[in-house]
């Protein structure tokens, strides 16, 4: 499953380059993603946004064994 989390990682950090910032994962656990916000997303007042509207939310519809998506 970890390698399907990258690809779809993949497919969301363009948008996130071209703002300062990108993700990384750091590991999957029973359908809990552990990311880490880098560059500019790490202390945007929007990364609860970012994380939870557009992160979790695209790795749910590709990934349905994602149960949620947490920064650490």
């Amino acid at each position: 499953m970890q390698d399907k989390v990258e690809e779809v990682l993949d497919k969301v950090r363009p948008v996130l380059v071209r703002d300062g910032g990108n993700v990384e994962l750091v590991e999957v656990i029973d359908g809990t993603v552990k990311v880490k916000l880098v560059g500019a997303c790490a202390g945007c007042p929007m990364s609860t946004l970012t994380l939870k509207n557009g992160i979790e939310r695209i790795l749910k519809q590709e990934i349905p064994e994602v149960k949620e998506v947490v920064a650490v």
